[in-house]
């Protein structure tokens, strides 16, 4: 039997509001993710000490904190743009072979032939065709997101190598490299730190703040409800993967002024991550809540994590183990959560 509209309005919380006198639910949301960001903080705090205990010269030197600071920012665009993707209940696993192919699209001697302005446009640009043909596919196509982003991996990946033919194609441009120098910090901030501050912030205002957001997080957290709250939730998940894509494009734009080239392996294991960052910040990997703050806290995580491992001459395979370590704690934790709150 179909359900009435008016039962499916009531199914969308996001989209109606709660009257003043019953703010339980929304308290109790609102305890648990400033929990999680609290934990989430405490175990930044630890590993900072972890990171000044083993190695406090090196850790704690200025210039290794601003480099801690500047990878996180790259992966951390991309990871905003994979929190709105998962809150919708959607993933995307074709973020890094996007990062990829933009950034060896945006080096090629044409296109750097326009200096600044045509890196800049050329990463953003294919970032979002890729994003639109992710979100064309899953919205319009009827495919799964798992597939569709998967079959965008292989070929992005596969375009990128075509491209360079597996050479490094160096930037000369100037005025993109010229970011990249400590002359370009300031009061001693990366310039891609503050890109990513200023996506952070966009990207927490648009969530929390906006109609874009509440729809977000209502196809998350029931698309058919959604649906007859009158959302039209197909072209909501193509805005959605466009906006990953867009990501993916700054964030590759990012990559080329940090490293000053384009390879075909640039953001290998970003959808990794990515997610992994997004979970343990208090994203919901089925959809319907999702957490700017909490995924930034993540990125700082794993980013922290990787240079402690770094410093100490630790194998790379003992960092994906512990990553792999930290995905599963967290979705335990997670289901654990919503049994608890019987949610699940």
């Amino acid at each position: 039997m179909t359900q009435p509209a008016s039962a499916a309005r009531q199914d969308a919380p996001s989209l109606v509001k709660s009257p003043p006198h019953d703010g339980g639910p929304r308290r109790s949301l609102g305890l648990r993710l400033d929990v999680r960001n609290l934990s989430l903080l405490g175990v930044l705090a630890a590993l900072i000490v972890v990171g000044g205990i083993t190695k406090p010269d090196e850790f704690l030197a200025t210039s290794n904190l601003q480099l801690v600071l500047t990878q996180a920012s790259i992966i951390g665009v991309v990871t905003v743009g994979m929190t709105f993707v998962i809150t919708s209940g959607g993933i995307d696993l074709s973020v890094g072979a996007m990062v990829a192919l933009a950034s060896v699209w945006a080096t090629t001697v044409a296109t750097q032939e326009y200096g600044f302005a045509g890196i800049l446009f050329t990463a953003v640009v294919v970032g979002l065709g890729c994003g639109l043909v992710n979100g064309l596919l899953i919205a319009y196509g009827g495919m799964v997101p798992f597939i569709a982003t998967i079959a965008m991996l292989a070929s992005a990946r596969g375009l990128a190598l075509q491209i360079t033919d597996g050479k490094t194609q160096i930037v000369t441009v100037d005025s993109v490299l010229d970011l990249g120098v400590k002359d370009a910090y300031v009061l001693g901030i990366p310039p891609l730190v503050l890109v990513f501050a200023g996506v952070v912030l966009v990207g927490w205002l648009v969530l929390n703040r906006t109609t874009f957001g509440r729809r977000t997080f209502a196809i998350g957290g029931n698309p058919e409800a959604a649906r007859l709250a009158g959302i039209d939730v197909r072209r909501q998940r193509l805005y959605l993967y466009l906006l990953s894509g867009l990501c993916c494009g700054i964030a590759a734009f990012m990559l080329v002024v940090l490293s000053g080239s384009g390879q075909n392996t640039n953001g290998n294991l970003y959808e990794l991550d990515a997610i992994a960052a997004a979970i343990i910040g208090g994203t919901l990997l089925s959809g319907g809540r999702g957490t700017i703050v909490g995924s930034v806290l993540g990125v700082l995580i794993f980013t922290t994590i990787t240079n402690i491992f770094a410093l100490n001459n630790l194998e790379t395979a003992v960092q994906q183990i512990a990553k792999g370590a930290i995905i599963v704690a967290a979705v335990l934790v997670q289901h654990r959560t919503l049994r608890g709150s019987g949610d699940a």
